[in-house]
């Protein structure tokens, strides 16, 4: 039930629409065309014969082609292939890269590049007598083609990761800041018409306070041309007591 399971994980994985773009795909599918092609040409002046090379050729392809969906395999895979085929050597720099950037967690990538490149060397001594040059050699240029390609791979993924969350957070901290400003300015204008509706009513008062005052002067009493603004008066008070 495990392996069903996990066989069908990975058929997703691979199958995954989001995992193949088309100009993705494009990239890709050209990519492992050169990539076998060389492979056959290494392994035909290698001296190897047909068959084999047109092995090498096509594993080559299909390595390159599901290096994205799966990162560990497609390492172990290609440092064994490197091992023992001159083409595969062609594999491990852009499998490295692509490894260095998907594999989960510090101590799983340290552990699938070492078995990648334990496989590469062990195997490669296997096929030609080991001596001591030979091994050096050979773990050198495994280290530079493979475990620094997937180091600076690892930097800049969490380089790019990184920039891209200080720039969402700098978008966050503008929104914020722009919401705050207009609240701000919203609150001020609040206060404003708070003001000017005090101010008013104010005056208002003071109006009616007045003109009451004019409507029950007695010294107005006593002028008859006083009588019909102290009407007047009487009908503003009203309005705006």
């Amino acid at each position: 039930m495990r392996a069903t399971a996990w066989a069908r994980g990975l058929g997703r994985r691979v199958t995954d629409p989001g995992q193949w773009p088309r100009r993705r795909l494009v990239g890709e599918s050209a990519l492992a065309l050169v990539l076998g092609l060389l492979a056959a040409g290494l392994e035909d002046l290698s001296g190897a014969g047909w068959p084999r090379t047109a092995v090498v050729a096509a594993v080559v392809a299909a390595l390159s082609l599901l290096r994205r969906a799966l990162p560990t395999p497609v390492l172990l895979a290609s440092g064994a292939l490197a091992g023992v085929s001159p083409g595969g050597v062609l594999l491990l720099m852009p499998v490295a890269w692509s490894a260095g950037r998907r594999i989960d967690g510090v101590v799983r990538a340290l552990v699938t590049f070492t078995a990648s490149g334990v496989l590469c060397v062990g195997l490669s001594l296997i096929e030609s007598p080991p001596t001591p040059s030979t091994l050096v050699l050979t773990t050198l240029f495994f280290l530079v083609s493979v475990v620094v390609t997937g180091l600076a791979s690892r930097y800049w993924s969490q380089r790019r990761t990184l920039l891209r969350a200080l720039q969402e957070r700098n978008a966050q901290l503008l929104r914020e800041r722009q919401m705050i400003a207009g609240q701000a300015r919203m609150r001020e204008r609040q206060r404003i018409a708070q003001d000017m509706h005090d101010s008013l009513g104010h005056q208002l008062a003071l109006i009616a306070v007045h003109t009451g005052a004019l409507e029950v002067d007695r010294e107005l009493a006593d002028w008859p041309a006083a009588r019909g603004g102290r009407g007047a008066a009487g009908g503003v008070r009203g309005r705006h007591a």
